[in-house]
Formats: C-alpha cells, structure tokens, sequence
C-alpha cells in the first residue's frame, strides 16, 4: 500500500478551493488499484511504476477525487469503478466523454491478494462510498470520516444526517484498531474517532 499526495482544486457550488489530496495505491508488485485518481495523473502513473491498474476507484465523485481519472484510462485502459448514485456529480466532471462501470454496496474487490470490501456510506455524496481491507486491518474513507470528525455536509447532494448514520452503522461497527486512511489529512483510527460520536451530532456539522 502506498500513498501519493497530490494538489489541485475542488469545486462545487460556483466555489473552488485548494486541496491536497491522498491517492491510495493497493495491491502487489504485479497489479494494483488506484483508490481516489486526484490531481496529477502523471505523479500517479509514476508511483504505479508500469504495475497493471486493475481498476480505478472512487469514492466518490466530486473533482478532486476524480479530476486525474481521464488520464490513468488514457494511459492504461483501466476501468473506473463509481457507485451510480453520484452519477450527476461525476457528469458535472466529464459529461458522457468518460464512462465506469458501477460499484455495488457489498462488493468485493480483489487485487493482489487483498480483499477490498466496498461499504455505500453516503452522506458526504450521495454514492460515496468506503473500501474495507480486513487483511490490512484498514478502512480506506474517502471524505466519509477523518481524523476529527465526517466530512463536509454543507454544499449540494450531501447530508449531514445521512453521514452520521452511515459513519454509526458502517465504520463505527468495525474493529477499533482498523486504521482509517482519507482522502485527505493524516490517517486515524476506529478507535480513536468512535468516542466522539455525541459531540459531532452536537455540534451539528
């Protein structure tokens, strides 16, 4: 497993905003998955280092997280895998110039050996979803949870409510010492986040 930082925009709802992003990059010295295709698509083929992309996945579809997928198809053939409900945020992106091919809850990839068991966990986006990797003992979490607390909820198809449930019943309820890699920012884990559950419901946001 790998990380790769990149940097670029994020824009929703007539705003950008500089971003950072981490690309996770799972699998083996053969094949790997891109989890999150962010910004630089060469700085990822770099660090993918002429192992075959056996996918490109999202987790969800706002820009950042899928504004370098082009690229990597480009460049590679690999397919993209989103879950269809963020469909009208990946459209705002490419318009019908690029397809992918759905992601379902309860799914589960296989690359190199690791299992990835995709959980929809919406909230943030509608299709957002999180990728569970109980051999690695981690949680890749998009902009779902972070360290400190759920992702965003203030902009257009996302939800606060829906986060806090999908946090509660799909990440909470794995073991606590299951490492949380994001989307962007430092890891964490299960454990340390799971006790403050109460204080973001309090603080609402």
């Amino acid at each position: 497993m790998e990380r790769v930082v990149t940097s670029g925009t994020f824009s929703l709802d007539g705003g950008t905003w500089e971003v950072e992003n981490n690309v996770w990059i799972v699998g083996d010295d053969q094949e790997v998955v891109v989890i999150d295709a962010a910004h630089d698509a060469r700085a990822i083929l770099d660090a993918v280092a002429g192992r075959r992309i056996k996918a490109v996945v999202c987790t969800h579809a706002h820009n950042d997280h899928i504004n370098a997928a082009a690229g990597l198809v480009e460049a590679t053939g690999a397919t993209v895998r989103l879950h269809p409900d963020d469909d009208v945020l990946w459209k705002m992106e490419y318009g019908e110039k690029l397809g992918y091919a759905p992601l379902a809850d309860g799914e589960a990839l296989t690359v190199g050996g690791v299992r990835l068991e995709v959980l929809h966990t919406p909230g943030h986006a509608p299709g957002a979803v999180c990728l569970y990797a109980p051999d690695l003992g981690a949680v890749f979490t998009g902009d779902t949870l972070f360290q400190g607390g759920p992702g965003a909820t203030g902009r257009s198809y996302s939800s606060f409510g829906t986060i806090i449930e999908s946090i509660r019943e799909r990440l909470l309820s794995l073991p606590e010492a299951t490492v949380v890699h994001t989307g962007h920012g430092a890891d964490t884990s299960i454990g340390a986040e799971a006790p403050h559950l109460d204080e973001w419901i309090a603080r609402g946001h």
